[in-house]
């Protein structure tokens, strides 16, 4: 039986398949948060830097959808024949 989380997750939860990972990263965070103000001023500031990231790649992708919904409006009947064709292809290579 598998458990549903009680929360939903955050974007500052890393989840991982293999528990046993999950408790030495818990530890070594523990020991890393333990070393004082130094230590957790690096884990914030990499975490920043994560979220900077995050929000690029979100960014970058929001556009490349736009910019893909806004040439499906354009020519319909083009991208029309491309998805058939694509299907085509795909439909013949799994045949073989």
């Amino acid at each position: 039986m598998t458990s549903s989380p009680i929360a939903p997750p955050s974007p500052d939860d890393i989840v991982l398949e293999d528990e046993g990972l999950t408790q030495r990263l818990d530890r070594e965070a523990d020991a890393l948060l333990a070393k004082g103000d130094r230590a957790s001023a690096r884990v914030s500031s990499v975490r920043q830097a994560v979220r900077e990231d995050a929000a690029q790649v979100r960014e970058r992708v929001n556009q490349r959808v736009a910019q893909a919904r806004d040439g499906i409006r354009e020519e319909p009947m083009r991208t029309t024949l491309y998805a058939l064709g694509l299907g085509v292809l795909i439909g013949m290579l799994l045949r073989r």
